[in-house]
């Protein structure tokens, strides 16, 4: 009987693990990086989960059923059916997959659960005035993350059914500690692109003040030329008047030139 209490202790924390792997999952999915690889480790626990109480079930079934220990499998079986269907999609999660069986990892739960609301709350009241931003933005992660390493949520996950409360509660803190630091690069990421974009807007701006100084420039120069097209105009009809005199007064010379000559 003390095999069984062993195993079943070891299904409870298994379990402890899947309920941190699925909120890191839900805060990955938050934040749109593909959890691929995390969940492969997730059915991979999954399976685990399943096949150790199918073998609690049957020591049980061989050696005789006790009262507490009957509860506890139903408690792990339960436990296991909330987790798959929180993980398939098929139901929201229930208050079993919320709270942990060790007290030991109430801390690494609390902690995983509040970073997960934390970054549904900012994905929540982020807008866009443009629906193409957000494929730009895609393709600006892409290409600023090109020649680093491609964020993981969790590594390749051991079988962990092996483990007991220290080393899990060790594993935990480790992957949580990884996943800030990724957080904390992001983060800094983000803010060099803010600042580029903040440069970039005040060299548009300048941009923008050297285009409408040479605009003002063609104006002034525009209105000059029109100045001059029109003193050209007065001149030339001052000359076709003048040349209208200067007509007569050639002709009135001729005549009394002929004149003085006839006479």
């Amino acid at each position: 009987m003390a095999m069984s209490a062993t195993t079943i202790k070891q299904l409870f924390l298994l379990a402890d693990h899947l309920k941190l792997s699925l909120l890191e999952r839900q805060r990955a999915i938050s934040l749109n990086i593909e959890p691929t690889k995390q969940d492969a480790s997730i059915t991979r626990s999954l399976s685990q989960l399943r096949d150790g109480i199918d073998i609690l079930a049957a020591q049980q079934d061989d050696l005789g059923t006790a009262d507490d220990s009957t509860s506890e499998l139903s408690r792990i079986r339960k436990q296991y059916g909330d987790l798959y269907a929180q993980f398939h999609g098929t139901a929201p999660p229930s208050v079993s997959t919320t709270h942990p069986n060790d007290p030991a990892l109430a801390d690494d739960l609390a902690h995983a659960q509040s970073r997960f609301t934390r970054s549904q709350r900012n994905r929540n009241v982020r807008f866009r005035d443009n629906p193409s931003d957000e494929e730009d933005d895609s393709a600006n992660r892409a290409a600023l993350f090109q020649d680093q390493q491609r964020y993981r949520d969790e590594p390749e996950a051991a079988n962990q059914s092996n483990l007991d409360n220290v080393q899990i509660h060790t594993h935990h803190k480790q992957v949580l500690r990884e996943q800030d630091e990724q957080l904390e690069t992001l983060g800094q990421s983000i803010g060099r692109q803010r600042v580029l974009g903040e440069q970039m807007g005040m060299e548009i701006d300048d941009q923008n003040a050297l285009l409408d100084d040479v605009e003002r420039g063609v104006d002034r120069h525009s209105n000059t030329l029109s100045g001059a097209q029109k003193r050209l105009g007065h001149i030339s009809r001052k000359a076709k008047d003048n040349w209208n005199w200067i007509t007569i007064t050639v002709l009135i010379i001729i005549l009394v030139l002929l004149i003085i000559v006839l006479k």
